[in-house]
């Protein structure tokens, strides 16, 4: 089994070659299409220079050149940094300079935008466009090259050596409060967050993936890399409205789809082509607690389709998911630990809670991450001794602790609470925020809502 992110692409059976790999609007790329793409940019990237673990951040919409792009800086051995496209120039400033980020591929327009902070990012050294035209921005501090010049820097040189716990990946997230962090993951992170929900999903190579979230996002970096492990295909959307997605669905004979709340809220109000029930296999939520009414109109609308709910940290990519038998006898419950990871829940003090008790839900396994990026403080905070560990043990194992309160039931099925940072205390009594939220979509009456605790004199 593949151990390095270059393995998903390389180490194929022959009888894949050929088969659908990535679609974008109307051109397909077969396996076969995808590496050798992927090989002559890898080829390009040690041609201008990137050293192993180098940062190289791709600043793309979903398309073609972003998936051979990320997967060339893997097999190179840099570590690729994907930017949310919806980000600002001073939010993908911050980034740049966080990470020291020594190359960056992104288009001409986007480097319009870019323009009046690139001077205020001094490790960056190089600016590769995926368009073909000759850049019309030039820069003192910068060599800016257009797609054509930077493959023709391909350089016939060896792949650099890795192993599986070397850097492969930072995604930046943002926290309650601050600056976003860089979460650091491994190849190992990665390639096993394929192999854990590929398993659980039932995902093989006749499996057609509708990639709607951004890359940046563990949620949606993991579609795409199940989709290599199994030899799928990953059709890329970046929509306008909600309507696109069930066009996408329909046309391409969609099989799996992943979203967040938001999006099935707008798409529980539409009507669905009873095509779409024909072929959609699965449907996952994560991202957030979907809504009681949300969920049932989204089935109603696909009786075919099986839906996992799904809770996880990008510190720890995915932690549970719920089976979809289980959806009518647990509605409320985020399910049991995903394939290769485990879940316990505990006091402040690191003991175990008892059933129905409310603890913090802590994650042991190979999916935690490598911590946060040059911030030894904050990875201090999160990233802390696994409990209940066996004293005899010399080294001592690295857990996530989450910062969210769960609480577990006599068969093991766990219960989000809320976040430790938003409970709200009133009369020495921890209210979630979530729980109100739910109660009000019950309603009927309201379509979004937010709980945020007013501070009281006299009830806290």
């Amino acid at each position: 089994m593949p151990t390095l992110l270059p393995h998903l692409l390389f180490a194929l059976p022959e009888h894949a070659a050929h088969h659908p790999a990535i679609v974008h609007k109307k051109t397909t790329w077969s396996y076969s299409q995808l590496a050798e793409q992927v090989q002559q940019q890898a080829a390009a990237l040690l041609g201008i220079h990137l050293k192993p673990q180098q940062r190289v951040a791709v600043f793309l919409p979903k398309q073609l050149e972003t998936v051979s792009s990320l997967l060339a800086i893997s097999l190179a051995g840099g570590v690729f940094v994907p930017i949310n496209p919806v980000l600002k120039a001073a939010q993908v400033a911050y980034i740049l300079n966080d990470c020291n980020v020594h190359i960056l591929i992104t288009s001409s327009s986007r480097l319009q935008n870019l323009k009046p902070v690139l001077a205020d990012c001094p490790d960056l050294h190089t600016i590769v466009l995926v368009d073909n035209e000759p850049p019309t921005l030039t820069s003192d501090t910068q060599i800016i090259l257009a797609w054509h010049d930077y493959l023709q820097r391909a350089t016939a040189q060896i792949m650099p050596a890795m192993i599986d716990t070397d850097m492969a990946a930072i995604l930046y997230t943002s926290g309650s409060t601050g600056k976003p962090k860089g979460v650091v993951l491994s190849h190992r992170n990665l390639v096993t967050g394929a192999k854990s929900v590929s398993e659980y999903l039932h995902i093989t190579e006749n499996d057609r993936l509708l990639a709607v979230l951004p890359f940046s996002f563990d949620y949606g970096l993991n579609q795409l890399l199940t989709v290599l492990l199994k030899q799928a295909c990953c059709v890329l959307l970046d929509y306008l409205l909600p309507r696109d997605v069930l066009i996408a669905l329909e046309t391409h004979k969609i099989t799996g789809l992943a979203g967040v709340p938001s999006l099935w809220v707008q798409l529980a109000k539409l009507d669905w082509s009873a095509d779409i029930n024909e072929h959609l296999r699965y449907l996952t939520n994560s991202g957030g607690k979907m809504p009681k009414a949300v969920l049932a109109a989204i089935r109603q609308q696909v009786p075919n389709g099986q839906f996992f709910l799904m809770y996880g940290l990008t510190e720890a990519f995915r932690s549970t998911y719920l089976p979809p038998e289980q959806l009518d006898t647990r509605p409320d419950s985020i399910g049991k630990a995903i394939p290769n990871a485990d879940i316990v829940v505990v006091r402040e003090d690191g003991s175990l809670c008892v059933a129905h008790e409310a603890g913090e839900l802590v994650h042991r396994g190979s999916l935690v991450a490598m911590g946060y990026w040059n911030d030894p403080i904050k990875t201090a905070e999160r990233f802390k001794p696994a409990p209940n560990q066996n004293p005899a043990l010399p080294l001592t194992e690295i857990a996530v602790w989450s910062g969210d309160t769960v609480t577990r039931d006599e068969e093991g099925y766990l219960y989000f609470v809320g976040r430790q940072d938003d409970m709200i205390k009133s009369s020495g009594y921890r209210i979630s925020p979530t729980e109100i939220e739910e109660v009000i979509y019950s309603s009927g009456v309201v379509k979004e809502a937010a709980a945020i605790g007013i501070e009281h004199d006299s009830l806290g």
